[in-house]
Parts: structure tokens; sequence; C-alpha cells
């Protein structure tokens, strides 16, 4: 009895915080195949609101607006392509969460790997302009007036504590 317990928490704990897709049941198609589709869709889909969430994912409003348009495009008899760039027309890349590779985009593509090169470019440069041998400063032995001031400053602070 307790071990099934202890199990019944366990599997409670793991799926607690498993997302909870914000589609309701009004929105969705009594078609499976569609409902997929549209699940699919809508999960490559931003929402506006949130931004950093699908449209599947977010509950406010603009969103069950999108998620519903999606459906009825399907319904309309559209092809996935077709409602994506249907979205894409009405809202801009932005819709996307997976922005396209076009010249649009390409600074959102390209400015990783020119910050790397970038970064790679200036530690060569670096280690080309650094003076050869001297990677650790000379070390020099204090003389004997030197280690006369550091004893004294060394005793002026042990005095003051």
């Amino acid at each position: 009895m307790m071990r099934s317990v202890r199990f019944l928490l366990l599997a409670l704990a793991l799926l607690g915080p498993a997302p909870a897709l914000a589609v309701q049941v009004d929105e969705i198609l009594p078609d499976p195949a569609l409902e997929a589709r549209a699940r699919t869709i809508s999960h490559d889909l931003r929402c506006m609101v949130c931004q950093n969430q699908s449209i599947d994912d977010s509950e406010a409003p603009l969103a069950r607006d999108l998620r519903l348009l999606v459906r009825e495009r399907l319904k309309a008899g559209d092809s996935d392509a077709a409602v994506v760039d249907f979205m894409v027309a009405r809202y801009g890349e932005f819709v996307l969460l997976k922005p396209r590779l076009s010249w649009h985009t390409a600074i959102l593509w390209g400015a990783p790997l020119t910050v790397l090169l970038a970064g790679l470019l200036a530690i060569g440069v670096s280690l080309w302009r650094r003076p050869r041998g001297s990677a650790l400063p000379e070390v020099v032995a204090l003389s004997e007036r030197e280690r006369q001031q550091l004893k004294a400053i060394a005793h002026t602070q042990l005095d003051g504590v």
C-alpha cells in the first residue's frame, strides 16, 4: 500500500511541471488529422503577446484568435505551408518562432558567426602582436634597501592592528 502511494506521489511530481497546452476544448477540430496539423503549425507560431511562447502554449486571447484562424484556414482546405505563409503575410516574419533564412533575416542568422569570427580574429591579433618569449615578466630580486622598506611597512601594519 505504501509503495503504491509513493509511486503515485512520484508520478504526480514528475507530471506536475509538464506544460499545459492552452488549447481549449471548443477549439479542437473533430477531424484528428486536421487537429494534428493545426497543433504542428501552431507549435511553430509565436504568440505576439507572450513573444517567447508558441500560440499552442499561450493562454493570451490573441493566441486563441490565432489558433482559431489556423484551424479555420485548415478547414478551408489550405496546406500547412499556405497557412504559415498566410500568417507571415498578415503578421510578418516575427510570427515564426524559427525565422526563415532570407535576405530579411540574414543579420539574424549571420550575427552569431560574425561575432565568433571577430572574437577569434581579435585573439589572433593579440597573440600575433605579443612580443616573442615574453609570456611572463622577468622576476628581479629585491635590493637590500627595498627589503628594509618592506620590513618597515610590515611592522607598521602589524603595530596598527
